[in-house]
């Protein structure tokens, strides 16, 4: 049997698991810019993350001497502001392409 201490625990966590919407899963408009690579539809900002790498990985974006960095083709360019990034650069300037 659990107790009453308990069950306000369990409680609370399953209202923490509840409040999808937030964070990396809450839902962003992504710039005109932003929205020829991965559309222009609300996603969250993760699925934003996973359509900007589906798009270099089939355009063959990536550098194949360091598949770090990535060649920004023209629709890259206007998100990037420059040539190429690394992988660790590509999120700074993506987030400055979505609005919550």
């Amino acid at each position: 049997m659990a107790t009453a201490k308990q069950e306000a625990g369990a409680a609370k966590a399953a209202t923490k698991q509840t409040k999808a919407g937030t964070g990396i899963h809450a839902p962003v408009q992504p710039s005109p810019e932003l929205g020829a690579v991965v559309g222009n539809d609300k996603l969250p900002r993760s699925e934003v993350i996973s359509k900007v790498w589906e798009y270099i990985k089939s355009n063959n974006l990536q550098n194949p001497e360091n598949k770090r960095e990535i060649l920004a083709d023209d629709n890259l360019k206007k998100v990037f502001g420059k040539d190429k990034v690394t992988m660790f650069e590509m999120n700074k300037y993506i987030s400055a392409h979505v609005k919550a």
